[in-house]
């Protein structure tokens, strides 16, 4: 799993995933500091990049486009340092590995974790002329 890490989050997040076992880069590294969000997205489902963010944005344009890809962790935290939120945050990856991996909107909280599979909207058909 590898994780691009948006701007409105601290680059200690960087060094935290990597204690954790897992790949993160910080924005910041790899594309310009004032890029709209659409360009992050871009870069993170060409990448093959999971993005991890507070900016509820992401997910709307996830509706919006309907798409499966990239995956996108969002913490809904006052604080979202990975001192507070790390462990919760390690373990909700740990957790819905499988499912980020197909494509999800996650949320995690401090006391909740919620997963929405991609892309919104899909309904399974039950059977007969559904």
């Amino acid at each position: 799993m590898r994780l691009l890490v948006d701007m409105n989050m601290s680059r200690r997040w960087i060094p935290a995933f990597l204690d954790a076992g897992l790949e993160a880069i910080h924005w910041s590294a790899v594309g310009d500091l004032s890029a709209p969000d659409e360009e992050i997205m871009e870069y993170a489902a060409l990448n093959d990049l999971i993005v991890f963010t507070k900016d509820l944005d992401f997910g709307a344009m996830l509706a919006k486009s309907k798409s499966v890809r990239p995956s996108v962790v969002q913490v809904r935290a006052d604080n979202a340092s990975p001192e507070i939120v790390g462990p919760q945050v390690f373990y909700a990856l740990r957790t819905m590995e499988e499912e980020l991996t197909r494509g999800a909107l996650l949320t995690v909280e401090s006391q909740n974790i919620r997963l929405r599979l991609l892309p919104f909207g899909f309904r399974v058909p039950r059977g007969g002329n559904e």
